[in-house]
């Protein structure tokens, strides 16, 4: 409690060092900030900071494997103690904290500001508030709420508030939001909240928390302001050189001369092009992906085992990597028996160094990441800039859907958002209807489960399936499971390639929640459990509250921590 004393009254103590002076005239302090409207803007720009902007991690689901490694959420070893719980908590409470002191001391520019401008700055500060609550509520669940600067008596008084009334004070500021921000910003102005950001990030919480008809209500009022439009080409969309794409409601560049790039490239890109390709997509979000007559694989006379690129919804190739298809300057082929591989650039064989059989630690289940990934990765001592994508449009389009559903209630435009998001994988319009498996179906229980499948084939590797899996009361089931990959180079000849089994020995079945069993193929011998994944249902649904906040405080612990 020590600790959120302090970040709550932090945004007080803005004086100077090495005077006397509390309040010179060349510097900003508590008394005298926010007087003019300049020093409010740097004040609102310093809330679109990256450790304010926290993104659920991949390595947290069923989608991701590390070698043989696993997290603390996938070990079920998360505590009070866990780095990112604390940090989370931490950065959350000091852009809140911030946010309080703007709307708190704004007041002090009202002789040289227009009403216009207090209500829009009070507006974004609003957003970026309930934006930051939205994310502790989602993950700690028992939260305290404040929407004023305290004193120390003040803060150490404060008690967690009931859940719903978080959540209607979240809803309170993201209406004022989109009622006040503008629609759009200048081409040339820092991207920052908007009118849309509001209605999208509102739909989000309220998916998160199950209230189906606010998300209904928020998401559509976002479809009907008409200035978000899905990406023509999915596979670039998340390319260094795609900025400011029509289909990103809320997102922040990234800037290599600013060094505000993506860290950890090297992790994921080949070992050929001097990577390590360590982390990787994992089996199980590999057969997620539909086939092109968009049924599943175990179901679909197209899913052929030997060749399991072929026939799939796009979205498969664009986010892992193809056998035998150039990636990154080489032929990328995992296969124990590819001891070379072309390189592209001078048409020359060389050692492939993404095979096992050649490489110790290459990818453990011969799968690699495409999805965002091209040769800007292997330039700038691996950092890239791709946009911060923080909500798009086809987010928008799948939660309107998802809580339509939810509400049984089903009808055309139902159907259309889903086949939007569909048809352009396909590169298509969503009326051309012979070009793409469109979804036709009304039934409630076929459609969620379309819905899932398609959220996550659409949004892997983006930040998205953990909330997912947490909401829907999946990771018991997922996170539960063996992650699988290749047996090692001499048993993977001897028992899969020998026989030609190679790539799946056989065709896993998928189960209703569209969860496929590695289980037969494992017992047979012929794939490797390379780590074994824990949840603990009884805790992790929701994280811990970090534990010195716990113990100076009157903060109840959430249950079984």
């Amino acid at each position: 409690m020590k600790q959120l004393t302090i970040i709550l009254i932090a945004g007080l103590l803005m004086t100077s060092c090495g005077s006397l002076d509390l309040h010179p005239l060349s510097d900003g302090s508590s008394e005298t900030w926010n007087s003019t409207p300049e020093e409010i803007e740097m004040s609102l720009n310093g809330l679109y900071k990256s450790d304010f902007w926290l993104k659920d991690s991949d390595e947290w689901t069923d989608d991701w494997t590390y070698r043989d490694a696993t997290t603390e959420v996938t070990g079920a070893t998360i505590n009070g103690e866990t780095t990112f719980v604390k940090d989370w908590w931490t950065k959350t409470y000091k852009a809140i904290a911030r946010t309080n002191n703007i709307l708190s001391s704004i007041s002090r520019a009202a002789k040289v500001l227009s009403p216009d401008q207090m209500n829009s700055y009070s507006a974004e500060a609003r957003f970026v508030r309930a934006c930051q609550y939205s994310r502790l509520l989602s993950h700690y669940g028992n939260i305290i709420y404040t929407d004023s600067i305290l004193d120390i008596e003040q803060a150490l008084q404060m008690k967690q508030m009931d859940k719903q009334e978080v959540l209607q004070k979240i809803y309170a500021d993201f209406d004022i939001a989109a009622t006040t921000l503008k629609t759009t910003v200048g081409s040339g102005d820092l991207k920052r909240a908007t009118k849309g950001a509001a209605l999208a990030m509102k739909a989000r919480i309220a998916l998160y928390m199950g209230d189906w008809a606010t998300a209904k209500t928020a998401a559509k009022a976002c479809m009907d302001l008409n200035v978000y439009q899905l990406h023509d080409n999915f596979s670039n969309l998340f390319l260094s050189k795609t900025k400011n794409s029509a289909e990103t409601v809320l997102g922040f560049p990234r800037s290599v001369t600013l060094k505000v790039t993506l860290g950890d490239c090297q992790n994921f890109v080949t070992r050929n092009s001097g990577g390590w390709a360590a982390k990787d997509p994992s089996w199980d979000l590999f057969c997620a992906f539909l086939c092109k007559d968009g049924l599943p694989i175990d179901q679909s006379p197209l899913f052929n085992p030997r060749r399991p690129f072929d026939n799939r919804d796009p979205r498969c190739t664009a986010t892992i990597v193809e056998f035998q298809t150039p990636h990154l300057g080489y032929i990328f082929q995992p296969h124990p028996d590819s001891v070379t591989v072309l390189k592209v650039s001078d048409n020359k064989y060389v050692e492939n160094k993404d095979t096992r059989s050649i490489a110790q630690y290459a990818s453990f289940n011969g799968l690699l990441w495409k999805k965002g990934i091209d040769g800007d990765w292997l330039l700038n001592s691996w950092t890239v800039e791709p946009d911060n994508i923080i909500i798009r449009f086809a987010d928008v389009l799948l939660m309107y859907a998802e809580a339509k559903t939810a509400l049984g209630e089903i009808d055309q435009s139902v159907l259309d958002a889903i086949n939007k998001v569909r048809a352009r994988a396909y590169g298509t319009a969503y009326t051309n209807t012979a070009a793409y498996p469109a979804v036709t179906t009304t039934d409630k229980t076929g459609l969620t489960k379309i819905i899932r499948t398609e959220r996550r084939m659409e949004f892997a590797l983006e930040g998205v399936r953990y909330m997912d899996i947490i909401r829907w009361r999946l990771a018991e089931k997922v996170l539960n499971k063996a992650n699988y990959g290749l047996l090692d180079p001499a048993d993977l000849r001897t028992k899969v390639v020998k026989p030609g089994l190679w790539f799946f020995p056989q065709t896993p079945v998928l189960d209703a929640d569209g969860i496929a069993d590695f289980t037969p193929m494992y017992s047979a011998g012929l794939v490797k459990q390379i780590a074994v994944r824990k949840f603990d249902a009884t805790r992790q649904y929701l994280w811990p509250i970090p534990s010195n906040e716990v113990l100076t405080s009157h903060l109840i612990q959430n249950p079984n921590y």
